[in-house]
């Protein structure tokens, strides 16, 4: 990938990371989607082998310094859905947005299982069922969002 699309890339990752941490009020940060997981997912996709998975341990780890409460799991849990990313990106670039919609929201729910059980072995964990309500607006919001970095990334379908 040439030096312009890794800028793409980059700030594409970068604007997630702040639309993750933006302070919002309590009941639309419920709502919130996992912008960064998706912005990710999406170059996991796309370009596996410049969004790969230290793209994913990259961003997981920022996000640990603004908002996890142990260093390293969403490191972790990101780098384990950018590895099923990766694997599977022929698989899931076939498809059409609404079956990608499906397969995004399976990766998110992996993403929060992974986050819940390391919260839950450190004694953080968070049991109301609204921890769950992002993944479904992450599947919601793929199609449009995946048109977004798209077209950032240059490719004008």
């Amino acid at each position: 990938m040439k030096a312009e699309g890794r800028a793409r890339l980059f700030l594409s990752a970068f604007l997630a990371l702040v639309l993750n941490v933006l302070p919002l009020p309590p009941w639309l940060d419920v709502l919130r989607p996992a912008f960064l997981v998706l912005t990710v997912l999406y170059w996991s996709v796309n370009s596996p082998r410049t969004g790969g998975i230290a793209l994913g341990f990259f961003a997981g780890l920022a996000l640990d310094v603004f908002q996890g409460p142990v260093l390293g799991e969403h490191a972790l849990a990101l780098s384990l859905v950018t590895y099923i990313a990766v694997r599977e990106h022929q698989r899931i670039r076939s498809k059409h947005a609404i079956q990608q919609a499906l397969i995004v929201l399976a990766a998110l729910i992996i993403y929060e299982i992974v986050l819940f059980m390391i919260d839950g072995w450190t004694g953080h964990a968070v049991t109301t069922p609204l921890r769950w309500v992002h993944t479904l607006t992450g599947a919601l919001i793929w199609p449009p969002a995946a048109a977004i970095l798209g077209y950032v990334a240059g490719r004008r379908s």
